[in-house]
C-alpha cells in the first residue's frame, strides 16, 4: 500500500501578489528585527529609541549597547511624558519565548507613541546574530524616575 501525501504548503492557495506585497508591508510597520537595528546603532542612525523591557537583572547581565532598561510594566504616561509623540520606539525582550516586547508595544501604542518590535530579542541579537552586547553592567540605563 502507498501512501499519498497531500501538500501542506499549496494545499491553501497563495495570497494574489499585491494582496501578499500589502500585508507584507504591513507587518513591516509593525517590527523590525536585530540586522536592522544592529545596521541603524553601527552608522549612528539615530531615528528611534530602544527599549530593553526585560527585568533589570536580566539587563545588567546583558543588553544591546544603547538600549534603556524600562520593563514593560512600567511603561505609563508619567515616566514617557519626557518624550515627544512623534518619538519611535523600538521594543525588544528575551526571544521568541517570551512577550514582553508585545507587552510593551501595546502600552506605547496605547498611549499614542508610534512602536515596533525588535523580532527575536536578545536570543537572536546575542546568540544568533553575534552582535556585541554589553555585559554585567551595574549602570542601568533607566529613564529618569518621574
Amino acid at each position: 500500500m502507498t501512501i499519498r501525501y497531500k501538500t501542506q504548503v499549496s494545499g491553501i492557495p497563495a495570497a494574489e501578489s499585491a494582496d501578499a506585497n500589502a500585508f507584507f508591508r504591513r507587518k513591516l510597520g509593525y517590527e523590525t528585527d536585530c540586522a536592522d537595528v544592529y545596521h541603524d546603532l553601527k552608522h549612528g542612525i539615530a531615528e528611534f529609541v530602544l527599549l530593553d523591557v526585560r527585568s533589570a537583572d536580566l539587563y545588567r547581565r546583558s543588553h544591546v549597547p544603547g538600549a534603556i532598561n524600562l520593563p514593560h510594566a512600567q511603561i505609563t504616561s508619567t515616566r514617557m511624558s519626557e518624550y515627544a509623540p512623534a518619538t519611535l520606539f523600538v521594543v525588544y525582550c528575551a526571544g521568541s519565548g517570551c512577550n514582553g516586547a508585545t507587552r510593551a508595544a501595546i502600552r506605547l501604542s496605547e498611549l499614542g507613541y508610534p512602536v515596533k518590535e525588535m523580532i527575536g530579542g536578545m536570543e537572536f541579537w546575542e546568540h544568533s546574530e553575534r552582535y556585541p552586547t554589553v555585559r554585567d553592567s551595574d549602570e542601568i540605563g533607566q529613564l529618569a524616575a518621574g
